[in-house]
């Protein structure tokens, strides 16, 4: 390479690490959201999970609701319970008393909303995301959403320590639209295996919710800027390497959930103060 361009070469790489550090220091940093409590560092959706991230220092955490046949609230991801645990089946095809006694492949009992959110209602400053798991209409008929939003809005605001926020998230209008029923002012996030655009930004407005969840790749900075002037917040999924979270930074997005919080945290304790 001949010299004059190898000096603009070094010239151009300074100025870019120049402007990637002052837009670091100028966006503070996302919060890093445990999704289902670390799913590649734990078991999904288990106490062990929620527990680890909350002593690492993670304070947001993400998962999964659903309701059993006899109207008791449940933590897990999945339509049926064969992938993640020692049952067959959906959990709102059974009973409590059928559950009791069903653990995780690795020996974990299945978690029930009431033994998560006790453990956080001494927690203040968490950030936590309640997925309401309500998309497949076979499972939950248009008959079924107001029973469901009703305790789940009363059980997490019930027990909601000072200072933490409890966002009400979900793929499905149908329990946004009943939350927001029950209260207008009620964290909601619209949820989208999509990027961030305007037609998503609109439906969200639309629905009153003050948040989205968007696909990450594919997102845009100017995007997530437009959601901003539009009174949303912004959280952005899938996170599953370090290069996740830089983007999340870079993107000015206010919510990073990764698979890998744990992994995350220590990326951003190696991170200079200012631009964590």
């Amino acid at each position: 390479m001949q010299p004059s361009r190898l000096i603009l070469s070094l010239v151009f790489l300074c100025h870019s690490f120049v402007v990637l550090n002052l837009a670091f220091a100028a966006d503070p940093s996302p919060i890093i959201l445990a999704h289902r409590g670390g799913a590649h560092e734990y078991e999904e959706n288990t106490m062990e999970g929620f527990r680890a991230c909350y002593e690492r220092g993670i304070r947001g955490y993400e998962t999964d609701i659903r309701m059993t046949k006899d109207g008791v609230l449940v933590i897990l991801h999945d339509d049926t319970l064969n992938r993640t645990h020692n049952a067959s089946g959906a959990v709102e095809h059974k009973t409590v008393a059928e559950l009791k006694d069903v653990v995780t492949k690795k020996g974990q009992k299945l978690l029930f909303l009431d033994e998560f959110l006790d453990y956080f209602a001494d927690k203040p400053g968490v950030y936590i995301e309640l997925e309401m798991k309500t998309s497949n209409k076979k499972l939950y008929p248009d008959a079924r959403i107001a029973e469901y939003c009703q305790k789940l809005y009363s059980a997490a605001n019930a027990r909601k320590a000072d200072d933490s926020t409890y966002v009400f998230s979900s793929f499905d209008e149908r329990p946004l639209k009943a939350i927001h029923t029950l209260d207008s002012k009620a964290p909601m996030s619209l949820i989208a295996s999509k990027p961030c655009s305007a037609e998503f930004i609109a439906r969200a407005k639309q629905l009153g919710a003050d948040r989205i969840a968007c696909n990450i790749n594919g997102t845009s900075r100017k995007s997530v800027q437009d959601a901003h002037k539009q009174g949303l917040l912004v959280n952005c999924w899938p996170g599953r390497a370090a290069a996740d979270y830089y983007l999340a930074k870079g993107l000015g997005v206010d919510v990073h959930c990764t698979d890998i919080p744990t992994a995350i945290q220590g990326v951003k304790e190696q991170l200079p103060t200012q631009t964590r």
